[in-house]
């Protein structure tokens, strides 16, 4: 039956999937062009911190009123608008040179960008049922995995036929493509000509998503602070978003640091641990569907699912030592910890509409991910950039990796006991 009503659900999901990938594919290109930069342009590694680190300014700033925007705006036009405008910054990239001029464009693709997951997370809420929220997240979120496998494939391909110029115009022209299918086939399921009435049942089959359609209650930011479920959230996103942020701006960095290979090279290992990493993103979704399934509590399978991720992260503290005796061994555990993140992601997106109507989810899923931009500036601005440029000036570059991948083998471990003592049933908040 399930399979028979499915259809149109799951093309929605296909949109923010492709999406997603989109948006992992424009903010991941540069990580690509750093030794690019280095050689042409006279980067450091504090210049291009200093970008990276304005990205995730602007990128925490968008995220505080881009669910805001999206909730009021809708996710027809919320989503289609934040796509179209990080794409226009993501082409303008192209047209600067200067690491004040890279900045600009970078903080104005980090305020677009930001409407990406608010709007996703809404998305999914107004159309899947509690049961499959996960799952669908999983489908979405893998997008991020997929961007990042097919950027270092090939960014290296375009060096060696353009200029980086148009590796940014390339990957920001996808942006347009995507907007015009999305304004051609969403809309929302009540008002969705083509989808089933059976679908749509299936959809608001849970009860107390229906009584939310009628009361559609509205919350301040004052208000949703008030809670310790959005603390919960935004406090594990603050402690385990800055570790997916350091996959994406640094790992080429350490495969040609630390192995000593050119970005070519380089660019295989780090596409095999976001291909590893896909997996935990779908499977992070399927987990908690399957235990739901067996008639666990929701909260319950939620948590248990979150925790075994957190434990899976543990092993890239060996990273470096098992690198000493095959490179491979080490993207295997780099790559197990970026699936184990993806599945915890996963899980963590979907805590919001388990604990928050409708109404409120683009808004809580905005400030978390805000709080999770903060983490990714805190751990680049007082960690990363002190520590990489002091221990490359000494030769020592793979001390701070040691320190890095320790940080990212504990951030998940924290960050779920936090979580579980703030809200440990992952209660509904009473409207």
């Amino acid at each position: 039956m399930q399979q028979a009503i499915g259809k149109y659900r799951w093309t929605i999901c296909g949109l923010v999937f492709f999406a997603t990938t989109i948006n992992y594919i424009d903010r991941n290109v540069i990580s690509y062009l750093k030794s690019t930069f280095t050689e042409t342009l006279g980067w450091t590694d504090a210049d291009y911190t200093n970008v990276e680190i304005t990205f995730k300014i602007f990128y925490a700033i968008g995220m505080l009123g881009a669910g805001r925007i999206i909730d009021k705006l809708g996710t027809k036009i919320g989503y289609g608008l934040s796509t179209l405008l990080w794409s226009i910054a993501g082409v303008c990239t192209a047209l600067v040179s200067t690491v004040g001029g890279f900045q600009v464009v970078r903080g104005a693709l980090g305020l677009t960008e930001s409407g990406n997951f608010p709007a996703a997370i809404k998305t999914v809420a107004e159309w899947f049922p509690k049961k499959e929220r996960a799952l669908a997240t999983g489908i979405f979120n893998s997008g991020a995995n997929i961007g990042a496998i097919v950027t270092p494939i090939a960014i290296p391909m375009m060096l060696e036929h353009w200029s980086w110029q148009w590796t940014f115009i390339i990957t920001g022209l996808l942006g347009f493509v995507w907007v015009i299918f999305w304004f051609i086939i969403y809309e929302v399921p009540k008002k969705h000509k083509k989808l089933s009435e059976a679908e749509l049942q299936y959809i608001q089959s849970d009860v107390d998503e229906v009584q939310e359609a009628v009361n559609e209650p509205k919350f301040s930011w004052m208000q949703l602070l008030g809670y310790r479920q959005t603390w919960a959230f935004a406090i594990g996103k603050f402690l385990t978003d800055p570790i997916w942020w350091f996959y994406l701006f640094w790992l080429p960095d350490f495969f040609e640091s630390t192995y000593k290979i050119k970005l070519t090279a380089a660019s295989w290992p780090v596409a095999v641990v976001y291909i590893i990493s896909t997996i935990g993103s779908i499977g992070g979704g399927w987990l908690p569907l399957y235990l739901i399934r067996k008639g666990w509590p929701v909260f319950k399978a939620r948590k248990t699912s979150m925790l075994l991720y957190a434990f899976c992260v543990l092993p890239i503290i060996f990273a470096l030592v098992l690198g000493k005796i095959n490179l491979w061994l080490a993207v295997s555990v780099i790559g197990i910890a970026a699936a184990a993140h993806q599945a915890w992601s996963a899980n963590i997106f979907t805590t919001v509409s388990d604990m928050f109507p409708k109404k409120a989810t683009a808004s809580v899923t905005g400030i978390g991910g805000m709080f999770g931009a903060l983490g990714g500036i805190f751990l680049s601005l007082f960690v990363q950039k002190n520590m990489f440029v002091y221990y490359r000036s000494i030769n020592q570059i793979e001390t701070a990796y040691y320190i890095m991948f320790a940080v990212c083998g504990g951030a998940y471990l924290a960050g779920w006991l936090v979580m579980h003592f703030l809200v440990p049933r992952m209660k509904r908040i009473e409207v």
